[in-house]
């Protein structure tokens, strides 16, 4: 973990809401000389507290209409089948997130998806058939109450 001042927090919330900021005007919102925050900024770019900048694309305006939560039960816990999951895990464009977990399942994944054809797809052809998994569970999001990926900064 790295230092970070009251100025980088700043920085950070604005560039939370808009990473297209420039110098300028993030300067302008933070009190600090555009040249301070640009040096700011390269820093917290190189200590990869800022990660990158994407575009927050519309889900349903380009058709996925469906989010699901998958959970995942392994046919044998063993290193080398953890290794072929996570590697069937990142091969699949469908599933934006995924986490180990304890419990009942031994992972959980986020899958963004058109309809409920593609989720029978992806469980019956992809996941279930998969030599690494024994069980698929799957629960379809119903309604979304919040999505954020902000964190929870704090000056």
């Amino acid at each position: 973990m790295i230092s970070v001042d009251a100025f980088d927090l700043k920085m950070l919330a604005a560039l939370q809401d808009d990473g297209r900021l420039t110098n300028q005007q993030l300067a302008d919102l933070v009190g600090l000389s555009a040249s301070q925050c640009s040096r700011r900024r390269m820093r917290l770019e190189e200590e990869k507290v800022i990660a990158g900048y994407h575009a927050d694309l519309a889900g349903e305006a380009l058709g996925f209409n469906l989010i699901a939560f998958v959970h995942i039960t392994l046919a044998t816990h063993s290193p080398d089948n953890a290794k072929k999951f996570r590697a069937l895990v990142n091969r699949v464009d469908d599933i934006q997130e995924a986490y180990s977990l304890t419990g009942d399942a031994d992972y959980v994944l986020k899958v963004v998806l058109r309809d409920l054809k593609d989720l029978s797809d992806l469980v019956n052809n992809v996941l279930m058939p998969h030599q690494s998994v024994a069980h698929v569970r799957s629960s379809i999001v119903l309604d979304r109450l919040k999505e954020s990926s902000r964190l929870p900064l704090r000056t």
